[in-house]
């Protein structure tokens, strides 16, 4: 099993016929047991093909002539347009939007996280990479070419999801090579507002019978990290967690950005210090080091289960 996304689903890319968004969809359909993306859109590029996905002017075209209802979308439009192409994929009947283009203004995030909650659709990112189920599909670039994801990425019990998308493929592989594949891999999005967080996606793993066990890549800046401590504790998850908190150094730099445009940190409940702390407090174990990862979750996992740590196998790696 997976979440989100499995073998059966349908997308389309917005702004297909840009230079980055044509290698994406290459390695889309590259990917796995073939990735369905059944058309693109760019407004007044009707009738061409990338790498043999029809493109068209609207995405009420590519739904029309695909049939039938499209699931998903990823969105590759420059921040000027994200938020037309995103409201066109909602009132379109779309369900599922990546968002892949960074440095889209506040007010345009909120209100399209806003219509996409008034009509049941749901929204990784912005300014994320996408998401993967190792050896049967991935919606965006995370991972990067084929060969390059299927290397990084394995099936397995173990759900990844990171608000840097490089750091997905990252702890991803570093689990990997430690026989723990992944259940499903999901890069949210470093910016201050985002379509879904830790918490909004936690629901979506706990039903998952294949996750055993979640890692997240966390750093300083923002609540996200406050609200899967109360999700974990309001809802006794069964999932055990292990998170590893970057840019530990900006507790010493007050006022300073990292990396992400969501690490500002604006207060103490900011700082990293104080996230590993409600973490800890939530019975969510932080890494020192990556390397770490794997030993930590798959012990958490082995003391969740009541057998010894490397006792069995589930999803095809040994945990």
């Amino acid at each position: 099993m997976s979440i989100l996304i499995d073998a059966d689903t349908t997308f389309i890319v917005q702004g297909i016929t840009g230079r980055e968004a044509v290698n994406l969809a290459r390695e889309c359909l590259d990917y796995g047991v073939g990735a369905k993306v059944v058309g693109g859109v760019t407004p007044g590029r009707l009738g061409r093909e990338v790498h043999g996905v029809p493109v068209f002017d609207t995405v009420a075209q590519a739904v029309a002539h695909h049939g039938s209802a499209i699931y998903g979308s990823v969105v590759t439009v420059p921040p000027a347009f994200t938020k037309d192409a995103v409201f066109e994929a909602i009132e379109n009947g779309v369900q599922l939007i990546v968002i892949v283009t960074e440095r889209i203004p506040r007010r345009d995030v909120a209100e399209m996280v806003e219509l996409a909650t008034l009509r049941g659709a749901r929204i990784i990112g912005p300014n994320c990479l996408g998401i993967i189920v190792p050896d049967v599909i991935k919606m965006g670039g995370i991972g990067g070419p084929a060969k390059n994801a299927a290397q990084a990425y394995t099936p397995g019990p173990i759900g990844v999801i990171s608000r840097s998308g490089g750091m997905t493929t990252e702890m991803s592989s570093t689990l990997s090579a430690a026989g723990l594949g992944q259940s499903t891999a999901v890069s949210i999005g470093g910016d201050a507002i985002i379509g879904s967080t830790y918490a909004e996606l936690m629901p979506l793993f706990e039903a998952d019978e294949q996750t055993q066990g979640i890692v997240i890549y966390t750093e300083p800046g923002g609540r996200m990290e406050a609200e899967l401590a109360r999700w974990v504790t309001e809802n006794r998850s069964r999932l055990p967690i292990v998170a590893f908190m970057a840019g530990r150094f900006m507790d010493e730099m007050p006022g300073m950005s990292f990396g992400h445009a969501g690490t500002i940190v604006e207060g103490k409940e900011d700082t990293a210090s104080e996230k590993i702390t409600r973490l800890a407090q939530a019975g969510i174990s932080v890494a020192e080091r990556i390397e770490d990862i794997p030993e930590m979750i798959r012990s958490a996992i082995a003391e969740r289960s009541g057998t010894p740590a490397g006792a069995g196998a589930a999803g095809g790696s040994q945990v």
